[in-house]
């Protein structure tokens, strides 16, 4: 990518809402040609994970059963594709949120703050949602929060799924011996922790001594034979740490198999000088291309990776998220919905009239400042809303005030 690519990626902002409504259905005409690329992505994210485990034949036997899984599951949501169901290949599933930390820049708690929450999900409720993503063909599901491993059953659920690969981001404060064991016994949990960087960089977002706890928490995975991850949100500040090699060096060393690359974005007043740069954006695809042949680990990289899909990959495209109470949502950053799982299946949920009118003009939503243009447009996804449901999502100040960790 050079610096004029990156730059490309900027879009003026969306004509008025209503150009678009969604009562408009999607046609046979829908461009849905990406679908095959990004089947092969995700096919080839596991034969990645075969070869840097190949020192250990049982995981990597494990992820050699699970491309074949995945390809399974794939040849199921083309069968719902010829039926008109449009499923993606990902859910994102926030399964609480509650969380022990109080994390500068938090998406979660941006958008939960002064908002008024149904009840969360039940375990029953949770448990037959990710029972019908397994029935639809679902790849993945990604469990985030808050703090997801505050749900006490949620290792309980995903023992009774062991053909879905289950991401689980945490911020690895309740990751202890018993939490271990269960990690070690299912090999298609996937814990990723989440770190800002460095010390500094680190603590300084996340709270004093966390970057030590993490660190343990991390050690303690490597020597328990367990495959896990890191997510490090990059901002402009941290930019210069993350895309070092000797950090990237170093969680090699301390057993990361999967790294996930985010560009932050701005969710909250006062954090808009935290987005990248059109120069950082560059560096870090050229960066990622390189890191993905100098080390033994998966390399995700987003929002930079959906452009070779046509954009961005929310609202079903490529992946869809439910919030704590039920709500079928674009995606994490942008919370508006006209489904609930709570009151409905997920294969009902998904045929959303918002998520489809989304889809239809997904080709004007290229990345741009923030990488997120779902959440620098919400005025217009609120207008696909009817009235009775839009909701004002404003801005959180940004609190200057940083909490120790206890």
């Amino acid at each position: 990518m050079t610096l004029e690519t990156s730059k490309s990626r900027r879009h003026k902002p969306l004509k008025p809402a209503a150009a678009a409504t969604v009562d408009d259905a999607e046609t046979p005409g829908d461009d849905y040609s990406y679908i095959p690329a990004l089947n092969d992505a995700i096919a080839g994210y596991f034969k990645d994970a075969v070869r840097i485990t190949l020192r250990e034949p049982a995981k990597s036997l494990f992820f050699l059963r699970t491309v074949l899984w995945q390809k399974k599951a794939a040849r199921v949501r083309r069968k719902w594709q010829s039926s008109g169901l449009h499923v993606p290949a990902l859910l994102i599933v926030s399964v609480t949120s509650k969380c022990n930390l109080r994390c500068k820049g938090c998406y979660a708690f941006a958008h939960d703050n002064g908002k008024s929450r149904a009840p969360e999900l039940s375990d029953a409720r949770l448990r037959a949602l990710v029972a019908e993503a397994n029935e639809l063909g679902i790849s993945a599901i990604l469990f985030a929060g808050g703090e997801p491993l505050m749900r006490k059953d949620l290792l309980t659920i995903t023992k009774d799924f062991p053909s879905v690969i289950f991401p689980i981001v945490t911020n690895g404060t309740l990751i202890d011996e018993g939490t271990l064991d269960q990690f070690r016994n299912q090999r298609n949990v996937i814990p990723v922790v989440s770190i800002e960087g460095d010390e500094r960089d680190t603590d300084e977002r996340r709270g004093v001594g966390m970057h030590e706890r993490l660190q343990k928490a991390m050690e303690e995975m490597r020597a328990k034979g367990i495959f896990f991850g890191c997510s490090l949100t990059i901002t402009r500040s941290n930019f210069s740490t993350i895309t070092d090699d000797r950090f990237m060096e170093s969680l090699i060393h301390a057993g990361t198999k999967l790294i996930l690359l985010l560009e932050y974005v701005s969710v909250e007043a006062g954090t808009e000088d935290w987005i990248l740069t059109d120069e950082q954006r560059s560096t870090l695809a050229h960066k990622t291309e390189r890191f993905r042949t100098q080390f033994p680990a998966i390399f995700i990289e987003i929002p930079g990776d959906e452009e070779q899909y046509g954009g961005c990959l929310a609202a079903g495209r490529g992946f869809v998220h439910v919030s704590p109470d039920g709500d079928l949502e674009p995606c994490p950053v942008s919370p508006y919905s006209d489904t609930n799982v709570r009151q409905l299946s997920l294969k009902e949920a998904l045929q959303s009239r918002l998520l489809q009118a989304i889809r239809q003009r997904h080709e004007t939503l290229s990345e741009m400042e923030g990488g997120c243009a779902l959440w620098t447009e919400r005025e217009w996804v609120q207008s696909l809303l009817q009235p009775a449901e839009r909701s004002v999502i404003p801005l959180r100040r940004l609190d200057s005030t940083r909490q120790a960790v206890e």
